[in-house]
């Protein structure tokens, strides 16, 4: 049964839209290519939060992924850049994305919340927070 794997992340600031964008791009890279993966997409919601939808086929795949190279070198970086972040993931019948405003919700019920160093108010009160994703680019398997 496929996995889907959200997540969303907030910078804490501007300054580290470039970075963080080289780095998640390596990490697209590097799923396109990942055993186990069959679609994702990332997305974007006003200001700067950023979100991440990948779907596997199980659970071990996703976490194959999440622990070597360029993602597992990411996630650092992750910590430090950004201030709230979150983490949902379920199985589902087929292999679609989920619709942004279903993502949203899932996140919103489910998610976990992720380490960052300086986190705002709401993060720091265990409070995982959000606003509907828009779907901007594909992520598709390299065959």
């Amino acid at each position: 049964m496929p996995l889907v794997s959200l997540t969303r992340l907030h910078l804490a600031s501007w300054w580290r839209v470039v970075p963080f964008i080289l780095e998640s791009n390596a990490s697209i890279r590097q799923a396109r290519r990942a055993d186990g993966f069959l679609r994702g997409a990332v997305g974007k919601e006003p200001g700067l939060g950023f979100w991440t939808a990948t779907v596997w086929s199980d659970i071990d795949a996703m976490r194959a992924f999440r622990d070597s190279d360029a993602h597992k070198a990411a996630m650092p970086k992750f910590y430090r850049w950004c201030d709230e972040g979150a983490v949902v993931h379920w199985f589902q019948g087929d292999e679609a994305l989920p619709e942004p405003a279903k993502a949203l919700e899932r996140l919103l019920r489910d998610g976990k919340l992720s380490k960052v160093q300086r986190p705002t108010d709401a993060h720091r009160a265990g409070q995982v927070v959000g606003r509907c994703p828009v779907w901007q680019r594909p992520i598709e398997r390299t065959r």
